[in-house]
């Protein structure tokens, strides 16, 4: 059985889950080197993970990211427009009211990367 989907390796993790991990630390007052207090991590390879110069191990990352109060999940990739639109409307409630129009659900924006590495 083939796949169409080729093997692909990170050399660093995408930049809006970058921006995301950072956003989420900060939100919290957090330093580098408390986040890596609370998951067992010296500053430098927290710095190193923001930074896109080290790719964290699967387990590194879903430690972080559910010490941040986030979670990685599996979405289809059909779905991923729809999730994207609302994560982006939970962290910017009423930024499309009444007066500017409807949009739909799955409606995308310069800011949502499509899956995809600024490699």
């Amino acid at each position: 059985m083939s796949s169409h989907v080729t093997n692909t390796r990170l050399n660093r993790l995408p930049e809006a889950m970058r921006r995301d991990l950072v956003a989420a630390r900060r939100k919290r007052c957090w330093s580098q080197a408390e986040l890596g207090r609370r998951v067992g991590l010296p500053q430098a390879h927290i710095s190193g993970i923001e930074t896109g110069k080290v790719v964290p191990r699967f387990n590194t990352l879903l430690d972080l990211v559910r010490v941040l109060d986030y979670d990685l999940l599996l979405v289809p990739r059909t779905l991923a427009p729809a999730v994207q639109s609302m994560i982006r409307d939970h962290r910017q409630p009423g930024a499309f009211d009444a007066g500017e129009g409807e949009r739909p659900l799955y409606a995308a924006d310069e800011h949502d990367e499509g899956g995809s590495d600024e490699s």
